[in-house]
């Protein structure tokens, strides 16, 4: 998996050796009468600061073969890449040793530093040797290749070689890869060969993987005819789809290559940067030091003809290839949930915790290289909300067998409130009755039973609005207090300002089913500090809840999952928003827990339906694919 990638690019003053000066003039010069070695200085001082600071031709213009001098710098530059060069003279000019010197040349020393990608900062000492301008005016570099470095020799370069570190994977708790290896296919079109490009474009739009053939059209007409043309990288499963169409069309090219991608829930492990390999986004991107692991790399003299290494100035170990991430995520489990909301097609997402421990053992979202929906999404929960209201009124003395009524509305500071359908229950309905039906003007007809904060204290004990430490991005829900009559009755039927993900709403159906809000978790060896709830409910409210929610699936509008193996127990939920034409439309939810497994999970899908006809029935198949 390793790959070596040549980079060049540091600075490296040659040996300067200087002339012998008359006898006189070194006198003269050692007894600090003269100036010319402190005008050597300056001279070498305006090649070198040309030189670090990347003006490779300007640096070339101040030696005596700028020819010469650009063409290994440039050289140089290309091989080593270096993200910094100092180059700085350490002292005047003095007089050389060694032979052949030109008459008053000056040999001054400098230091070189160059910091290199995956191996820091590599430094040396070096010196030019400087010869007097014909008209005494100045002083100019007397170029060789030993300018660059002492080492190096005509016809020889520098060279930053490296060997990248195998990454980790990215694993599931059963040790299965969530992201590791893959083959891909790099799809190109050759424009001398493109015989028939409208079959070419009509296969490529085909693949339906957001290829803009305008775009692409544009492109190759500019091209030159034999210059490849990059159209798409596929994954192996859908290049293998459409491969007999694509072969039959001249003018495509295709080529093998293995990358490390996600195997599974996409949007949360995250992908890499195609250019450095480097994680972009989501797990790969938090864990991206973890694993990457260690590069080894080497600076060497190089042969500029055939490219061959001659001698290494510098070594570095490595090598050592990344460490695993590890995840809570059950793989069997996540793969139902992905298999569920595919066969569907509909955006939205699947969660899935474990109530004994918090651990997330599903999260999956659709479109399968889409939004992190599951974790991150920002969602009004609807009347799944409606199992922190219940529990609010159940602490504050209501039982489920008091009745509260569900009228056909109820009008707030001049807002109508309804039900979906526009349904009413009567006057004589329960609280059991109001909940298993989800009735929302039960809720808020009986507004005064609520002070304004007494929706964000009941949500305390679900860990609600909390900072968790998950080991990956979330979003933990927010139920601010409410500021007016008309706010609090929205939040009590889960909208207004009230939101969740799906992750928060599977940890309400998990706080129920074990009756401790346990913060859900996904990568435990990141986890430092989980958040704790600041409250607790008390044992009747939550064996409340529990009969409700059982009730609800066996009597009520979560009838979807009814028969269900595993005694299941729900809460649907439709919750309003306006699109981006400003059209109102719907979210679907079902959150609920099995009584007979350790799991809970909520399900949502977006733009449209309700949780009982829309989101129930895809987490029936969810749960029973289990």
């Amino acid at each position: 998996m390793g790959r070596n990638r040549a980079r060049l690019g540091a600075l490296v003053g040659g040996v300067a050796v200087v002339v012998a000066l008359a006898v006189i003039a070194v006198l003269v010069l050692r007894g600090g009468g003269d100036d010319s070695g402190d005008e050597a200085r300056a001279g070498a001082d305006a090649f070198l600061d040309a030189w670090a600071g990347g003006d490779i031709e300007g640096a070339a213009g101040h030696t005596d073969d700028p020819e010469a001098a650009l063409s290994l710098l440039d050289s140089i530059q290309q091989n080593m890449r270096p993200e910094a060069v100092d180059l700085r003279s350490t002292g005047p000019g003095e007089e050389p040793e060694g032979d052949d010197i030109p008459e008053g040349a000056l040999s001054v020393p400098f230091d070189a530093t160059l910091t290199l990608e995956g191996m820091g900062e590599w430094g040396y000492e070096s010196s030019a040797l400087m010869v007097p301008d014909e008209g005494g005016d100045g002083w100019t570099v007397r170029w060789s290749s030993a300018v660059a470095h002492p080492a190096l020799a005509e016809g020889q370069t520098l060279v930053l070689t490296l060997e990248d570190a195998e990454r980790a994977p990215i694993l599931a708790a059963g040790g299965e890869e969530l992201a590791g290896p893959a083959t891909v296919w790099d799809i190109t079109i050759w424009p001398a060969q493109l015989s028939a490009p409208d079959a070419a474009y009509d296969a490529l739009d085909d693949l339906d993987a957001g290829i803009d053939i305008d775009a692409l059209r544009q492109r190759v007409d500019e091209a030159d005819p034999d210059q490849a043309v990059p159209v798409v990288t596929l994954r192996d499963e859908a290049y293998q789809e459409h491969a007999e169409a694509l072969g039959a069309v001249a003018g495509l090219q295709f080529a093998d290559a293995v990358r490390p991608l996600a195997h599974a829930a996409r949007p949360l492990v995250g992908g890499l940067d195609a250019a450095t390999g480097a994680g972009a986004s989501g797990l790969q991107e938090r864990y991206d030091e973890q694993l990457t692991g260690a590069s080894s790399g080497a600076v060497v003299i190089a042969d500029r003809a055939s490219g061959e290494a001659v001698e290494t100035l510098h070594e570095q170990g490595g090598g050592e290839p990344g460490t695993p991430v590890t995840t809570t995520i059950d793989a069997d489990m996540q793969r139902a949930a992905e298999e569920a909301l595919a066969d569907l097609g509909r955006d939205g997402s699947i969660v899935a915790v474990q109530p004994s421990t918090g651990d997330i053992l599903a999260a999956a979202d659709w479109p399968a290289d889409g939004f992190n929906r599951s974790l991150q999404g920002q969602l009004a929960p609807g009347s799944t909300f409606k199992v922190v209201t219940t529990a609010a009124l159940l602490e504050g003395g209501t039982g489920p067998g008091d009745v509260i009524g569900c009228p056909q509305y109820a009008t707030v500071e001049g807002q109508r409130f309804e039900n979906q359908g526009e349904f009413e229950l009567g006057p004589d309905t329960t609280l059991r009755e109001a909940f298993t039906e989800s009735c929302n003007t039960a809720f808020i007809d009986n507004l005064d039973r609520f002070e304004n904060d007494t929706l964000p204290t009941t949500a305390e004990a679900f860990g609600i609005g909390a900072a968790w430490d998950v080991g990956a991005v979330t979003f933990d829900g927010a139920v601010p207090p409410a500021r007016s009559p008309n706010q609090l009755a929205a939040s009590l039927i889960g909208q207004a300002e009230v939101q969740a993900s799906p992750l928060v709403m599977a940890s309400v159906a998990a706080t129920v089913a074990d009756g401790t809000f346990r913060q859900p978790v996904l990568v435990p060896d990141a986890v430092e500090e989980r958040h704790e709830a600041g409250r607790a409910l008390s044992e009747g409210t939550l064996d409340a809840l529990r009969d409700l929610m059982r009730e609800t699936v066996t009597d009520g509008s979560a009838s979807a999952i009814d028969g269900v193996p595993g005694t299941p127990h729900g809460k649907t939920g439709t919750a309003e928003f306006s699109d981006e034409e400003g059209e109102l439309s719907t979210n679907a939810w079902m959150i609920g827990y099995l009584g007979d497994s350790d799991l809970a999970f909520a399900v949502v899908l977006e733009d449209g339906g309700s949780g009982g006809s829309d989101a129930g029935p895809l987490a029936a198949d969810f749960l029973r694919a289990l």
